[in-house]
């Protein structure tokens, strides 16, 4: 289609030469000059139909690529660990998968479309100006050496500062998701006006790499255009004289002055097509950060199928690193099917590491956790993770319904499954109070909920799935003392042959477990059941004295 569009644009000029000669010498044959001004329309609307098809033709592949890149990004994001978002902001991220996605396309599409355009403007037009006059064409095309020269030194800082650009643009969207995800925070401390100040400070930073880009884009252009007036200039001068001369004719020198016009706007374009090209190339080093980056937890070379998995969980020497800091040190555990275990101990003594080690959130090396005694690297993931029911410590709920959060946990859930977890989880009043019940909207992140709702909707996503192995991440640390107990009755019941793990900071979620596991500075340093402990006189005791300690002070 582009070749079709610039052979029509092509023989405007070339049948402009031919009336014009025929003008000249109206006995030398051929067409009339009507005949060719009709033709000349007839050329002008056939390029015009054929260009929009060619435009839309490339312009939309160059939307669909955009389409398939984000899936592809997306559906990488959603394979990588935790480790991995937890050394990059959102907003950059974000802003990769918009900005520089947006970089991309305009390449693919507008980019090629103009590139693959001038190339076959420059063949074409050259090769007919070679036609009409050899010599013409060489003092036509004395500058643009030149110019080559001007715009390769000034591409190479384009690509650094198009990088630089990005970066900045990053900043400031991760600036402003930051800032809109705790604006409750920043009126409460009455921050408004520093937050401004520094948001004043990134909008400079990106204004600055901006002008940057445009300063050179700026200085590439007129360049650009300069090249083709002093082109224009030496035709003038040189073609004038040989028409003089009788060594061209006045409609050879039209139609070479028409293919010079034509080589001005592809060659301006050039410019812009490769400010395009470095910003293109900057993005998409940005996006293949994204793209090639790959997950620590990966599905097994070997997978072993372990059928139903039935819950026995055993640690072997188990030791874990989260960069150089050691979090878990030769920890040798064993927790057979249907039993309940608590977790206790000090901020930072590992507990939640150790539960996240089950479904593989981390990393762990091979031949130290063991499930139904298969290693579990060597299990699928699907498989290992449909098995388990995981309430972390900060419980994050999407901008859905109550119903569909819970409902997360296992799609296709009927309302009695809603009403179930939602029961169990202690939630069934709350639900009954809300003026939509299961279909009210909780707002981002469930802003519109207290702290214990969310954690008990947490909970009963976890519990609808029916799991083998529920690990309860210090899941009632928001709720009050009896609507605690509520929920741990309801529980109690709900248990059955389940292997349960309960991670808590208090003592009272882990009362009707069968062992109680204390934890320090990634080691266990006491187990056993709460009268054995109470009884050993340790770390344990100290717990429990300093919480009943506490009970009697708010008492009084």
């Amino acid at each position: 289609m582009l070749l079709a569009t610039n052979f029509f644009g092509l023989a405007i000029p070339w049948l402009m030469k031919l009336a014009i000669e025929g003008l000249q010498h109206p006995a030398g044959g051929g067409f009339s000059p009507g005949q060719y001004g009709v033709l000349i329309a007839v050329a002008a609307v056939a390029q015009g139909v054929v260009r929009l098809f060619s435009r839309t033709t490339l312009l939309n592949a160059g939307r669909r690529i955009e389409y398939l890149l984000r899936e592809d990004l997306y559906g990488n994001l959603l394979t990588l660990d935790r480790a991995y978002f937890s050394t990059w902001r959102t907003g950059d991220i974000l802003s990769r998968l918009a900005n520089d996605l947006t970089n991309v396309r305009m390449l693919l599409g507008f980019g090629v479309l103009s590139l693959v355009n001038t190339v076959v403007v420059y063949a074409a037009a050259v090769f007919l100006m070679i036609r009409i006059s050899p010599s013409l064409t060489l003092f036509a095309i004395m500058p643009f050496p030149v110019m080559v020269l001007v715009v390769k030194r000034i591409s190479a800082s384009m690509f650094r500062r198009s990088k630089k650009l990005q970066e900045a643009l990053a900043k400031l969207t991760t600036r402003v998701e930051e800032n809109g995800s705790a604006a409750a925070v920043v009126k409460a401390y009455c921050r408004e006006e520093q937050e401004i100040a520094s948001f004043r400070e990134v909008c400079g930073g990106y204004l600055e790499s901006s002008m940057g880009v445009v300063r050179l884009r700026g200085l590439m252009l007129p360049v650009m255009a300069a090249t083709g007036a002093l082109g224009t200039l030496i035709v003038l001068l040189v073609g004038g004289s040989q028409v003089i001369r009788g060594e061209l004719t006045l409609g050879g020198f039209v139609a070479f002055n028409g293919y010079l016009a034509l080589l001005v706007w592809p060659t301006i374009m050039f410019g812009w097509i490769l400010t395009m090209m470095q910003r293109g190339a900057a993005s998409m080093t940005r996006l293949g950060e994204i793209l090639n980056a790959r997950p620590e937890v990966a599905e097994p070379v070997s997978p072993v199928d372990p059928g139903v998995i039935a819950g026995d969980i055993e640690f072997r020497r188990l030791s874990f690193s989260y960069g150089e800091a050691a979090l878990l040190r030769g920890l040798d555990l064993k927790v057979a099917k249907g039993s309940r275990i608590g977790v206790v101990g000090v901020v930072g003594s590992g507990k939640s590491t150790l539960v996240r080690l089950i479904p593989r959130l981390f990393p762990v090396a091979d031949g130290m956790l063991f499930i139904d005694g298969i290693d579990v690297n060597r299990l699928p993931l699907k498989t290992l993770r449909d098995a388990i029911g995981y309430v972390p410590q900060e419980s994050f709920l999407f901008s859905r319904s109550i119903g569909e959060n819970i409902a997360y946990g296992k799609p296709g859930a009927t309302r009695e499954d809603l009403e179930r977890a939602a029961r169990i989880a202690g939630l069934a009043g709350d639900i009954a109070r809300f003026p939509q019940g299961f279909d009210t909207l909780v707002g981002e992140r469930g802003v519109t909920l207290s702290g214990g709702q969310k954690q008990r909707v947490a909970i009963a996503r976890a519990l609808i799935k029916e799991p083998r192995i529920l690990i309860l991440d210090d899941p009632l640390s928001a709720v009050d003392a009896d609507t605690e107990e509520e929920i741990l009755g309801a529980l109690a019941s709900y248990y059955g042959e389940r292997t349960v793990m309960i991670v808590s900071h208090r003592l009272s979620p882990l009362r009707g477990c069968d062992r109680i596991i204390v934890m320090e500075e990634g080691t266990i340093v006491e187990q056993g059941s709460h009268q054995e402990l109470l009884a050993q006189g340790g770390r344990y005791a100290d717990i429990y004295r300093e919480e009943q300690i506490k009970a009697e002070i708010e008492k009084l």
